[in-house]
């Protein structure tokens, strides 16, 4: 293989995004709470193992179409400047110089058909296909893909919204596909997972505001005021806390907050960090761990409580 052709792939593999694996652990979680014999249920396993693979390819046209509208509105020039040591540059492949825009369109309408087929081939062998399951997931499909291009939905003030919205859905859809049920103790979960992804997301558009601001992308933190900006991350973490402590009251264990503990204590820390210490991008990369940390103790939970 030459070297040209090792450097396209790992461009590639930056434009994919595929090294942020939080998306994927939904999955993860949706096994977890099956019941014990449909997790090894051949039917079963197929349907959410080709369901992951479309969500991949999905997902990796939703951000190349991402890094291709920042790319050219300028924003991801600004946020990726030379002179921020820490916003690496080779993440972001346009503005790397890596890629070029023909190469990215390309890339995200294939894998964006790729992932269309994949998931019409996980909704066609599934055991179940309850009509708000495939809804769900068309409604899901379409604006992954209009996110940034097309409509353009994190540029009218939707961001925020749906980068919970999509992990809620990547849950709640296979589960729905894999069982047929949806249970308060299945939406819950699926809450607190595409919260995990959300505060993270927040501290990335704080750090990114100025640039945010410059092409008219009106996240909360181009909107408001750092003090404004600031309660509504605040908020968030509240509505996560308030999220964990009725999990018992949709179903879940009466010991479910205490085993949230560490992802409550973090969330403070994280706060703390961001706001109080300022150190953003410090603080995102905690979100990422807490989100991570978050799924453990879901899927462990749901391991002693389902058997």
């Amino acid at each position: 293989m030459t070297t040209l052709a090792v450097t396209r792939g790992k461009a590639y593999f930056r434009l994919a995004k595929l090294d942020i694996v939080d998306y994927y652990l939904g999955v993860v979680v949706v096994w977890t709470l099956l019941a014990p014999m449909s997790r090894f249920d051949p039917e079963v396993l197929a349907t959410v193992g080709v369901f992951l693979l479309g969500e991949v390819f999905v997902i990796a046209a939703m951000v190349a179409l991402d890094d291709l509208t920042g790319y050219r509105d300028g924003s991801d020039i600004t946020n990726y400047s030379p002179d921020d040591a820490r916003r690496k540059r080779y993440r972001k492949p346009l503005v790397a110089g890596t890629l070029n825009e023909n190469q990215v369109l390309r890339f995200a309408w294939a894998t964006g058909v790729v992932g269309a087929a994949l998931w019409l081939t996980a909704i066609a062998i599934a055991p179940y296909r309850p009509l708000w399951t495939v809804v769900l997931i068309v409604v899901t499909y379409f604006f992954s893909l209009q996110y940034s291009w097309g409509v353009k939905l994190s540029y009218h003030g939707f961001q925020e919204f749906f980068i919970a919205a999509l992990g809620w859905a990547l849950v709640l859809a296979p589960y729905g596909l894999a069982t047929g049920e949806f249970t308060g103790f299945a939406l819950a979960q699926a809450l607190l997972f595409g919260l995990g992804p959300l505060l993270f997301g927040v501290y990335s558009n704080t750090n990114d505001v100025d640039g945010d601001r410059r092409v008219g992308r009106p996240t909360v933190a181009a909107l408001t005021s750092p003090r404004g900006n600031m309660f509504f991350v605040i908020g968030v973490s509240a509505a996560e806390l308030a999220l964990i402590l009725a999990v018992p009251a949709l179903g879940g264990p009466w010991w479910f907050t205490l085993a949230l503990v560490p992802t409550i204590v973090s969330r403070g820390w994280q706060v703390w960090l961001g706001f109080v210490a300022g150190d953003i991008l410090r603080a995102r990369m905690l979100g990422i761990r807490i989100h991570r940390l978050t799924v453990l103790t879901l899927v462990l939970v749901n391991l002693v409580v389902i058997t």
